[in-house]
């Protein structure tokens, strides 16, 4: 009796105020990292499509390319007479501090810091898989990292990363000719058919490599560290460790005895 009072006070109550589940639901759903990745990278099409001309630029949308030990999946790649441009979307919050050189960035929220890998690094596999498979020359594929406007940046960032309109005026600052309009078709046909089909499969057979790198690199350092420490700090005799920098993100080997030894290693 009273189980099914409670089921007919529930249902009386979703009756009422269904809406309110609705938009529970929905403002939870655009707090997930995948849905902002994708209205990042929606934005981003939007406004390249906007500014740029379509009878000079054609925009390709994620991209899934085979590599020789699984797929790399690329957010958008702009086809123009002026090369090709390999665009990388970070959909961020919170301020960005980096360089070209550094192998992690740094984004802090408030008082919380984390690290992420260059995505200028990250890119230039995108960008080295797409000179492969189409045999183009190196001046001829471009680099871009776009943020999106919730990122500021906290440090002077390279001349191809900044948000989507620092990305537009970058690419059209390219105006030296490397492609013919034939040349450009036969590009963007041969792109067609070497790119992967786009679907759920292909989706989680690139999600699935890319858990297997992240396994691998996480594997790798535990073999590292425990190697590191079976040396010995010349100052202290105490065992050296793997260790991170705060402040840039990179790795380095110090005296397990810090702070009271700063001895730092190669």
């Amino acid at each position: 009796m009273d189980f099914y009072f409670f089921v007919n006070l529930f249902l009386n109550a979703l009756s009422q105020y269904w809406f309110v589940l609705i938009f529970v639901l929905v403002v939870n759903l655009f707090r997930l990292p995948v849905v902002k990745g994708m209205i990042g990278e929606w934005y981003v099409n939007l406004k390249l499509t906007r500014a740029l001309e379509r009878q000079q630029y054609q925009l390709f949308k994620n991209v899934t390319l085979p590599t020789s030990n699984g797929t790399t999946q690329i957010d958008h790649i702009l086809l123009s007479p002026f090369g090709i441009f390999v665009i990388e979307t970070k959909n961020m919050q919170g301020w960005i501090f980096g360089s070209e050189r550094q192998t992690k960035w740094t984004q802090q929220i408030y008082k919380h810091k984390s690290s992420f890998q260059n995505p200028l690094r990250q890119n230039y596999k995108h960008t080295e898989t797409l000179r492969d498979l189409l045999a183009l020359p190196l001046e001829s594929v471009h680099s871009v990292v776009v943020f999106t406007a919730r990122a500021k940046f906290k440090t002077d960032m390279p001349v191809n990363v900044g948000y989507v309109n620092d990305a537009i005026s970058f690419i059209q600052s390219h105006q030296q000719v490397c492609f013919s309009e034939l040349q450009m078709m036969e590009l963007a046909h041969q792109l067609s058919a070497k790119k992967l089909q786009a679907g759920l499969k292909t989706h989680l057979q690139h999600v699935k490599h890319v858990r297997e790198i992240v396994e691998y690199k996480q594997q790798s350092h535990q073999i590292k560290d425990k190697a590191v420490v079976k040396r010995i700090c010349p100052r202290c005799d105490s065992g050296l460790v793997a260790r991170k920098n705060r402040k840039t993100g990179e790795d380095f080997i110090g005296c397990s005895s810090y702070p009271k030894c700063r001895y730092i290693g190669n």
